[in-house]
């Protein structure tokens, strides 16, 4: 590419987790890439999140293939660049307060055993403690995933950039997208306010506001917020060494009800400070705090952890969760527009799933075989039959 040459073989629109990490892959892969974004790096749900690369949250179909693949890249592909996001496999523990739950768990991890996903089926208290010693006495059992991960998302999103900027990627932040150029049936670039930029492709990786994103292509996406809440406490002196969360939250993360809804989410973190989640609800893009949220989330996660009864908050942040109707991300060209691609919808698993998402991504730009079928997440599904 020459110095001041405005068309790109592809235009990524948002320099969050989603298209950071496409970026990256993308420019590896040969395109030239320029990121656009309207604020600062990671300054949407990237940066109020924590940072999950889950697979026990996960019911069986192309959303558990999906982060399969995903936990795949970040173990091997970018297995050298771990430090740098503060890569975790620190486990996932989920626990069952009830005989019911215990029973829904064990069919989620027979379906996930059976895809070769390791999970131990844990009973009891004496089973539950010896991971876990400060864990409620009154849980009926759970499972221990050793495959869950964790990384610091900000760390991750601003790393991947800088890998893709070596990669030769350009970044324009503080740069909103006014509109998607069109012409003669497709894509033809961007237009901001310091002119229009030509591209090949435009992709969507706008998180929570890709609905806004996909509109200026005049194309309708059904992305909403989810706005969720977590809890930092001060530094404690006790270790909690798993993310620990009720087997409700499994439903909660496959529900469609718009009301809140809180199940509890607790790990550490290496500074001593602990998390609390995880709430859920759809309030459009209201960033109000909600002391039904945080009074709901402080109770549950006690109820999993009494030790943690007389803890003071050092704060508490919130972020929009990017939802889809149908709990299935939207991932790949779009039918209706020709050069428009989307990266979307991937709610509270978009951290775990964006480097797996962004290679199949980048492989289907340059026209190469994909490693997952990505039929099942096609942006014009919901349309017609198609959203059937």
């Amino acid at each position: 590419m020459t110095q001041g040459q405005t068309t790109y073989d592809l235009v990524v629109i948002g320099a969050g987790i989603m298209g950071a990490a496409t970026a990256y892959f993308a420019a590896r892969a040969g395109l030239s890439v320029v990121v656009i974004e309207r604020g600062s790096i990671a300054s949407g749900t990237s940066s109020r999140c924590e940072g999950n690369i889950l697979v026990s949250d996960k019911e069986r179909g192309p959303e558990l293939e999906l982060a399969l693949y995903s936990r795949q890249v970040w173990r091997e592909d970018l297995a050298e660049h771990a430090d740098d996001w503060e890569y975790q496999d620190k486990g996932g523990m989920i626990v069952a307060e009830t005989d019911a739950s215990m029973q829904n768990l064990l069919a989620l991890v027979e379906h996930q055993r059976a895809l070769g996903i390791d999970a131990d089926v844990l009973h009891g208290e004496r089973e539950l403690h010896a991971l876990e010693p400060y864990l409620a006495p009154d849980l009926v059992g759970g499972a221990f995933y050793p495959g869950d991960a964790q990384v610091q998302p900000i760390l991750a999103t601003h790393h991947l950039l800088r890998l893709a900027r070596d990669a030769g990627a350009e970044l324009r932040t503080h740069t909103p997208v006014l509109a998607i150029e069109t012409g003669r049936g497709r894509v033809t670039g961007v237009r901001t306010p310091d002119g229009v930029i030509g591209a090949e492709a435009v992709i969507n990786c706008g998180g929570a506001w890709s609905a806004d994103v996909a509109a200026l292509a005049g194309v309708e996406l059904p992305v909403l917020p989810r706005r969720g809440f977590v809890l930092v406490t001060e530094p404690v002196p006790i270790t909690i060494h798993h993310k620990v969360y009720s087997a409700g939250y499994v439903g909660d993360v496959a529900s469609s009800d718009p009301s809140l809804q809180v199940s509890p989410v607790v790990e550490g973190t290496p500074s001593g400070t602990i998390l609390l989640g995880a709430s859920r609800e759809r309030v459009g893009f209201d960033e109000s705090f909600s002391i039904e949220a945080v009074s709901r989330i402080a109770r549950a996660g006690v109820s999993l952890f009494p030790a943690l009864a007389d803890l003071k908050l050092l704060r508490a942040y919130s972020g929009f969760r990017p939802y889809c109707p149908d709990h299935l991300p939207v991932i790949g060209p779009d039918a209706r527009l020709p050069g428009l691609w989307h990266s979307a919808g991937q709610e509270g698993a978009g951290i775990g799933l964006s480097v797996g998402v962004a290679k199949v991504l980048a492989q289907a730009l340059v026209g190469a075989q994909t490693d997952l079928d990505l039929t099942p997440f096609r942006p014009e599904r919901f349309e017609g039959d198609a959203a059937a």
